[in-house]
């Protein structure tokens, strides 16, 4: 008896543990940072915008308009495709967004 006694102390003992570096854990950022696409879906903040699509239309001849629409879809997406050009699979919002005539609205 003594001993199922000492045996359901030890568990709950582990399990008050275990729950409190997993509060600890969490409240430190809990490795979201690990699994976070630097790129994807929601990786831009709206203040970051005009850098991200400065990054982006650097290497343009049509820097004002691509300007212009790159901070719209960022605003949208939240998010900014890496490169210059291309790579527009990371961001399906970016990439997917078309205009009346169905081309690219995104640069």
């Amino acid at each position: 008896m003594a001993m199922s006694k000492s045996l359901a102390f030890l568990v709950l003992a582990l399990l008050v543990i275990s729950m409190i570096q997993t509060t600890v854990f969490a409240s430190q950022g809990g490795g979201h940072h690990l699994n976070r696409n630097p790129y994807g879906p929601g990786s831009v903040k709206s203040s970051q915008c005009p850098s991200r699509c400065s990054q982006r239309c650097g290497r343009t001849q049509y820097h004002k308009p691509c300007m212009f629409f790159c901070q719209k879809c960022c605003k949208t997406c939240l998010c900014v495709p890496p490169g210059y050009y291309g790579n527009k699979e990371v961001c399906p919002c970016y990439n997917n967004w078309k205009t009346k005539q169905g081309g690219p609205k995104c640069p």
